[in-house]
C-alpha cells in the first residue's frame, strides 16, 4: 500500500473578481475562499435541521457505493427517502447513503432567498444549482464531471475532505473507458501501488472544507469527496471556456453517455468488466 503525492490547496479569506479571474479562473487552479458566504443568509441558517424544516416532506433520491452496474441507468438512484427521514438517518449514525446532483432549488424554490449569486467573474448557469448531501464517512467515487464546468463548491454543515488531480493527471488515473470515473476498486486514500502502479505518477491537491467554506474546481478536474462529518454541499457552475473541453462536453452528453447505456443492456456485466480492464491497459501504456 501507498500514499499519493498530495499538496493544500491554496486558501483565501476574501478575493477581488479580477484577482480571482486572473490567479484562479484564467490559469485554471482551485482555491478555497473561506468568507465568501459571511453575508449570505444561509452562512447562519442552512443546516441539516433547517433542510429537514423546510424540504422534509420531499421525496428524495438515494445513491451509495456499490459498484456500477449493467443493470443501473446513467446516474439511477439506489434507493428513495422522505428527506426528513434522511435527515434523521445521517443525524443518527454514519451511512453510505448520498443525495447527489439534486436541484432542490426547483423542489424547495425559498432555498434560492438563502444565497447570492457571486460576482466573481464566471457567468454563472442559473438553472443548476445542485445539492449533495452525505453521512459521516461516506465518499463520493473519483470522478470528473460530465459538463467539464468551472464549479463552484459551497459545503455547509460540518466537514468534508476534497481531493483534487489536474486534468494533466488522465493518463495515470486508470481511467474507464466511455464513463468519468476511475476504476472503483482503487482507494485512493490507501492505493494498492502493486496493482495500480501508475498512481505513484499521479500529484494531487487535497483541502478540507468548513461550514460556508467555498471550493473551485476548475474544468475538467477529478476530485473525491468524503464527508467527515454528516452534512451538505451546494455546486453553481460555468460553462467551460475553452473550446476544447466544450467539445468534450458536447460529446459526452450528446453521445458517450448515450452509447454507453447502449452498451450496458446489449452486453449487460461483460461490458463493465471489458471497459475495466481496458482502464487497466490504456493506464499501463504510459508507464
Amino acid at each position: 500500500m501507498g500514499v499519493i503525492q498530495l499538496t493544500e490547496i491554496e486558501r483565501v479569506k476574501k478575493i477581488s473578481k479580477e484577482d480571482f479571474y486572473n490567479k484562479y479562473v484564467k490559469t485554471q487552479q482551485p482555491v478555497v475562499i473561506e468568507n465568501l458566504t459571511e453575508d449570505w443568509p444561509a452562512f447562519s441558517k442552512w443546516n441539516l435541521d433547517y433542510i429537514k424544516k423546510v424540504a422534509g416532506e420531499k421525496i428524495v433520491p438515494l445513491y451509495d457505493d456499490r459498484p456500477v452496474s449493467h443493470k443501473d441507468g446513467f446516474n439511477e438512484a439506489h434507493a428513495k427517502m422522505k428527506m426528513s427521514d434522511y435527515v434523521d438517518l445521517l443525524q443518527s449514525k454514519p451511512t453510505n447513503y448520498r443525495i447527489f446532483l439534486y436541484n432542490l432549488m426547483n423542489e424547495v424554490p425559498q432555498l434560492q432567498n438563502d444565497f447570492k449569486w457571486p460576482k466573481i467573474g464566471l457567468r454563472l448557469v442559473k438553472q443548476l444549482p445542485m445539492l449533495f448531501f452525505g453521512g459521516q464517512n461516506s465518499k463520493v467515487f473519483m470522478h470528473f464531471d460530465i459538463d467539464y464546468s468551472n464549479i463552484l463548491h459551497f459545503h455547509f454543515h460540518g466537514e468534508k475532505q476534497c481531493i483534487l488531480f489536474a486534468p494533466e493527471q488522465t493518463p495515470f488515473m486508470y481511467k474507464v473507458p466511455y464513463s468519468l470515473i476511475s476504476r472503483e476498486d482503487i482507494d485512493f486514500e490507501n492505493p494498492d501501488f502493486e496493482k495500480f502502479p501508475a498512481l505513484k505518477n499521479v500529484k494531487g491537491l487535497i483541502c478540507n472544507l468548513k461550514h460556508g467554506e467555498m471550493l473551485y474546481m476548475p474544468e475538467g478536474y477529478w476530485h473525491y469527496m468524503k464527508y467527515i462529518t454528516p452534512g451538505f454541499s451546494m455546486s453553481l457552475r460555468a460553462f467551460p471556456r475553452k473550446p476544447t473541453n466544450l467539445a468534450k462536453a458536447v460529446y459526452n452528453v450528446f453521445f458517450m453517455r448515450h452509447y454507453d447505456n447502449f452498451m450496458r443492456k446489449r452486453k449487460g456485466q461483460a461490458w463493465i468488466d471489458y471497459k475495466n480492464k481496458k482502464a487497466i491497459t490504456n493506464t499501463h501504456k504510459y508507464l
